[in-house]
């Protein structure tokens, strides 16, 4: 049964973004009771700027097209640097880990490529060759 792009591309996209809450709750979890609370909050940290991330970098991939309104790059890394800003005033005012931090910010690539894996194992036709 054949999809369309457009319907195979938003299941990716939804998959992947509960992966990245899913990641990040379990791993914040799994670093407070590992390493305690500085290393689960900065883990926590770190998976919402990542999913904020992910959500920011969809919304400017789907701003890409012949139709969409141009805007300024510089106004982009204006939004970038201010990120990067409150992301240093959140870690050092709150007393996280900021290698957790970092840590958490490894999780749209670790859901992605548990999405890959789930592609070639349940939508390939590997399963159903005879």
């Amino acid at each position: 049964m054949p999809q369309d792009d457009a319907a195979f591309y938003a299941g990716v996209l939804r998959r992947i973004k509960i992966l990245i809450i899913v990641l990040g709750i379990l791993g914040a979890i799994v670093a407070t009771f590992w390493k305690g609370w500085p290393f689960g909050g900065g883990f926590l940290v770190g998976a919402a700027t990542s999913y904020l991330s992910f959500w920011r970098w969809e919304h400017v991939v789907e701003s890409v097209g012949p139709t969409t309104k141009r805007r300024s790059p510089w106004l982009l890394a204006l939004r970038i640097g201010m990120l990067l800003a409150a992301g240093y005033v959140i870690i050092r005012l709150s007393g996280v880990d900021p290698g957790a931090a970092i840590a958490g910010l490894l999780l749209p690539g670790a859901a992605a490529t548990i999405e890959i894996v789930y592609e070639l194992i349940f939508r390939t036709h590997l399963w159903n060759m005879k």
